[in-house]
């Protein structure tokens, strides 16, 4: 499902809300003449707890959501101060040393601001960008391995070498932190309860004398909606609320 577009999946709910509610009212007015007024109530009241049910599975769900987009935003500005310190103590080390990392560590912050820009989904452009990134990783710290051996001082090199440590560790949760998401599990347990909640709602209404269909259209329009917030927060580098890269590009 992350390969579709979320304003995609939107629609097509929208879509699928509204006809099960019809086949709902369709079997509402048929059943109308033999349900008697307890079966009614009875209807009503289960719709009611189908609907909190939704209530509380959209709930959950956007909180997963927002939990991981935080994450990603607080991952963004710890690797930017952990590359930011890096560069920083590339001055601890001996010449030529210093100026070798200081140029590796350069096109370092680049090439981690382009990566960042890159879909998700294109697998082939990731592998090369995080080969690239492993590649720069270990130059770099070869760099500071070199200078550790020159001048084996815990309060330059050894201070180097633990930054560019700290660094690649921060690259690696990060990419770690990029991969996860809401399980696909729960979308499709909640597009099921929708469904079987429209169908509900539109047995309810076609039970009744008159069957209005402005409120399902709209209440199908706000799930829609907030279904398309969901997902799309949960997408770092696809939808219209992307994780900002503005720590990366101050560091730039």
């Amino acid at each position: 499902m992350y390969d579709i577009n979320s304003a995609v999946i939107a629609i097509g709910l929208f879509i699928a809300i509204i006809l099960a509610n019809e086949i709902g009212i369709y079997f509402g007015e048929k059943f109308e003449r033999k349900t008697d007024e307890d079966a009614k109530s009875q209807s009503s009241s289960i719709q009611g707890g189908i609907i909190g049910m939704l209530a509380l599975i959209i709930g959950f769900t956007f909180s997963m959501s927002v939990a991981r987009y935080d994450n990603r935003a607080a991952a963004e500005v710890a690797e930017a101060n952990a590359i930011g310190t890096t560069m920083l103590r590339t001055e601890l080390l001996p010449g030529p040393d210093d100026r070798a990392a200081d140029s590796l560590m350069s096109l370092y912050i680049d090439h981690r601001v382009e990566s960042v820009k890159t879909d998700v989904t294109d697998e082939k452009i990731r592998k090369q960008q995080l080969d690239r990134t492993s590649d720069l990783q270990s130059q770099i710290w070869r760099v500071g391995i070199r200078a550790a051996e020159k001048a084996p001082n815990p309060v330059t090199t050894g201070y180097f070498v633990t930054s560019v440590n700290d660094m690649i560790d921060a690259q690696g949760k990060r990419n770690d932190i990029l991969q996860r998401s809401v399980p696909a599990t729960i979308y499709y347990l909640m597009f099921v309860i929708f469904i079987f909640a429209s169908v509900l709602t539109g047995y309810v209404s076609g039970l009744g004398k008159r069957n209005p269909r402005v409120p399902a259209i709209i209440m199908g329009f706000l799930i829609s909606l907030m279904i398309f917030v969901i997902i799309d927060l949960d997408r770092p580098r696809r939808g219209m609320i992307a994780v900002k890269q503005d720590s990366m590009e101050a560091l730039k």
